[in-house]
């Protein structure tokens, strides 16, 4: 790659979908150095499912990876016991270990269709926290004070409105910028909301005799509807491991406004044409939709293939737009055992993304088991050991017992 193709490339990697760089002039010696970094990213196994909300980030990381640089992906496996409190307006709760690991493991498996998993490191934070001692933790809180932590917007809201603020939330920052002393990390690539967190990385950096990380922060994604940031808890999301038909219905459920964001954020469709596409629609000249199928397309190619991507669009156009009934049925499997109430039920199984999910969607009057329209007064009881057929929407799913 010639020196000007170079910086043209990291010129765009500084910009595009970027909010805020700390700090910038630093970020780019680095990267024109020819030097290979070490970039931190790290993830809470806190669900079932990574979702596109995340992939924002990976994309940045995969362009990283493909200038040559480590990306250090790290499964806070140890922090997702108690959880970020970033953007919670409750206490966080404490998870079982067995649990957070079984996620951790299948986030590697997801992250996979994005990061080269050749060029990757993987990394769990429990292997230097499982060890710590509680002097040598004690020594890393000393280095911060009370105020600097309950410095944070949520912590001054939740006090305002007499809400408790649990002590084990203000040490996550501290843990969290303690995990980039660990990897001594150049780099970290984040979503917006996790500058705070990263802040703390640098400050332990300088005390540790370390270069402190540049942070570069993207753009966060909103969800399907349009209005809050693609959250699990919020049941809006389109996960990395939704089958492409899914996907691609989901795409194509987001409003006129936020296609364009995920075209920015999720693509690498040049800036000029999204912009020429923004005149072409406001001028009446496009259709908005025939621009949402190209980013349905171009979202479900990238996941999961051509292929796939065609017939997404093919069985789109089948149900969506000629009213007929899927051709291919989704399936699900669930652990057997005593019967769960429907709503913990289609989470178990993957059906929907959490339980508060499957409750709305309930109460949209969205959901049919086994042909009958499901009421939520009282929530009906599911016999595990049986198979079962749901019906979301259009999306029709085979929900079968693992076998032994």
């Amino acid at each position: 790659m010639s020196d000007q193709k170079e910086k043209q490339v990291i010129k765009e990697f500084l910009s595009r979908g970027v909010v805020e760089i700390i700090k910038k002039d630093d970020a780019e010696k680095k990267l024109l150095s020819g030097k290979p970094l070490r970039i931190k990213h790290g993830i809470d196994p806190s669900s079932k499912q990574i979702h596109l909300g995340y992939a924002v980030v990976y994309r940045k990381l995969r362009e990283l990876q493909e200038m040559g640089h480590t990306v250090v992906f790290l499964v806070g496996d140890f922090t997702a016991r108690f959880g970020d409190p970033t953007g919670k307006n409750e206490p966080r709760i404490m998870r079982d270990a067995v649990e957070v690991r079984k996620l951790a493991d299948s986030y590697v498996a997801q992250i996979s269709k994005v990061l080269d998993p050749k060029k990757l490191e993987i990394r769990f934070n429990s292997e230097w926290y499982e060890k710590m001692k509680v002097e040598e933790l004690l020594s890393i809180l000393a280095k911060f004070t009370t105020a600097q932590m309950l410095e944070r917007d949520m912590f001054q809201e939740r006090m305002k409105r007499g809400r408790e603020v649990a002590l084990h939330e203000l040490l996550y920052p501290v843990l969290q910028g303690y995990d980039s002393v660990m990897l001594k990390a150049d780099m970290t690539v984040i979503g917006s909301d996790q500058i705070f967190n990263e802040l703390a990385g640098r400050h332990l950096q300088k005390i540790y005799n370390q270069q402190p990380q540049e942070i570069v922060a993207t753009g966060v994604l909103s969800g399907t509807d349009g209005k809050q940031k693609m959250s699990q808890s919020l049941g809006n999301t389109i996960g990395l491991s939704d089958p492409p038909q899914e996907q691609f219905g989901k795409i194509m459920s987001i409003s006129d406004e936020a296609m364009m964001q995920y075209f920015l954020l999720l693509t690498r469709r040049p800036l000029e044409e999204i912009d020429a596409a923004v005149r072409a629609m406001s001028d009446g000249q496009k259709n908005p939709r025939d621009e949402k199928v190209l980013l349905a397309y171009t979202i479900v190619e990238w996941l999961w293939g051509k292929e796939e991507a065609e017939k997404s669009m093919e069985e789109f156009a089948r149900v969506f737009q000629e009213g007929k009934m899927p051709t291919r049925t989704l399936e699900g499997f669930i652990e057997s055992g005593k019967p769960l109430d429907l709503p913990h039920y289609l989470s178990a199984s993957g059906a929907t993304t959490s339980t508060s999910a499957a409750r709305r969607l309930i109460a949209e009057k969205a959901v049919y088991l086994d042909g009958e329209l499901v009421g939520d007064n009282p929530y009906p009881e599911v016999d595990r050991t049986k198979e079962h057929i749901v019906k979301i929407g259009k999306k029709v799913i085979k929900i079968k017992p693992k076998k032994e």
